[in-house]
């Protein structure tokens, strides 16, 4: 894994873990809950940390580690830790460093699950926070408390794809001496790197892009030695460990991230233009649409905009799930960063448990619809969104 190259795609593909005497072209898998020793004296010196070694494949395993390593040399970090899932890394990527009587400073625009921690979990353990608008950068200095430990944010934000200027934030976040936290998921290493704008722990749901078809659960947590150091002490006694077969099958996933992403991108722009030009759509959410609010910041930050388009249909909460059990070929799952798209309704799953004022804060309205544009032809895409479109406004003119 010493190997560097110059570009983000050869890497991806040509980094993996040494081959053994079978001399394997893809790296096996490891699938051991644990490892020997070749005699007492090594099983002290592993204890003791002295020097890295595999004990347990809760703490480390081959697999694991080329995962990681993969993601360190994508998004600049110096070290990581696998987890069992994405919420385990978001949910790791705050405990491990917050103890009761501190504060977190996190944008509104944050997940579902990610809030349902704050508000529901971590104030039974004495830990506050305070929400911040993602629209409203120039009061968050004055949301920051003596006791604010860490800025927790998502960008770009799910559903609404707001962002966040991460330049700003992570200098805003030394000048207070705060961990500055972000939620990489949206994005993928690929398409921007947080610690290069002053991050100084980056966490992924693997499941969405970077596993890419589906198939597996996963999470990351990746920053400096120290900061991960503090994660792998609360993950070796917690246990969020992730399996061998899911890091494997993410490490074999990232060699083909670019070359999804670009098609995902692609797509996703072209859905968004076409859908920004439609009668019965009233607006639509796109980084990299014009349009967009904080375009200039998207292009900036960004490589790409993402695989995610979101829009609001006309008609409100009947018309989008009209319009959902409409689509054919789409998928309705609550899931994302699959090869197949898919189509979820916000409001009503990802996002349910937060209350109706909580929503329409951070622009979840009860007819946003969040499009995980696949990497099928562009026109299958199109064709089966208008044939959805046009049905969805047949069904609710029948019934009115």
């Amino acid at each position: 894994m010493e190997q560097q190259f110059d570009h983000f795609e050869t890497n991806a593909i040509r980094n993996q873990m040494e081959r053994t005497y079978n001399r394997e072209h893809t790296a096996p898998i490891y699938m051991t809950s644990s490892f020997v020793f070749e005699d007492a004296e090594q099983a002290r010196a592993l204890f003791a940390d002295e020097y890295p070694g595999n004990i347990y494949t809760r703490f480390s395993n081959p697999n694991n580690s080329e995962f990681i390593e993969k993601i360190c040399k994508m998004e600049g970090a110096e070290d990581g830790f696998a987890l069992a899932s994405g919420m385990s890394a978001v949910f790791t990527s705050m405990a491990a460093f917050l103890k009761s009587g501190d504060h977190i400073l996190v944008s509104r625009s944050v997940f579902g699950s990610t809030i349902q921690i704050l508000t529901n979990i971590f104030t039974r353990w004495g830990i506050t926070h305070t929400f911040a608008d993602i629209d409203k950068p120039d009061t968050w200095e004055g949301l920051i408390q003596k006791n604010t430990k860490m800025i927790m944010v998502e960008t770009p934000s799910n559903p609404a794809l707001d962002l966040i200027d991460l330049e700003w934030l992570g200098k805003l976040a030394n000048k207070h001496n705060i961990i500055l936290n972000v939620d990489n998921c949206f994005a993928t290493p690929y398409l921007q790197q947080p610690i290069k704008w002053g991050a100084h722990i980056v966490n992924h749901s693997a499941t969405k892009f970077i596993d890419g078809q589906g198939r597996a659960i996963g999470g990351i947590i990746v920053g400096s030695k120290e900061l991960i150091k503090e994660v792998r002490f609360f993950s070796r006694h917690t246990g969020p460990a992730l399996s061998p077969f899911n890091a494997w099958i993410f490490s074999k996933s990232l060699e083909t991230l670019a070359v999804r992403m670009d098609r995902h991108c692609d797509n996703a722009l072209k859905l968004a233009e076409y859908l920004e030009n439609h009668p019965e759509i009233e607006s639509v959410k796109y980084p990299f649409l014009k349009s967009h609010p904080q375009y200039a910041l998207a292009k900036k930050q960004m490589k790409a905009g993402g695989g995610i388009v979101t829009f609001i249909i006309k008609g409100g909460l009947e018309r989008g799930r009209d319009f959902l059990n409409a689509c054919i070929m789409a998928t309705n799952s609550a899931n994302l960063g699959d090869s197949r798209t898919i189509t979820t309704h916000p409001a009503s799953t990802t996002h349910s448990k937060l209350t109706e004022q909580d929503r329409l804060a951070v622009g979840i309205l009860p007819g946003l619809i969040r499009v995980s544009v696949g990497l099928e032809n562009i026109e299958d895409i199109i064709k089966d969104i208008e044939q959805a479109l046009e049905k969805s406004k047949v069904s609710v003119a029948v019934n009115n």
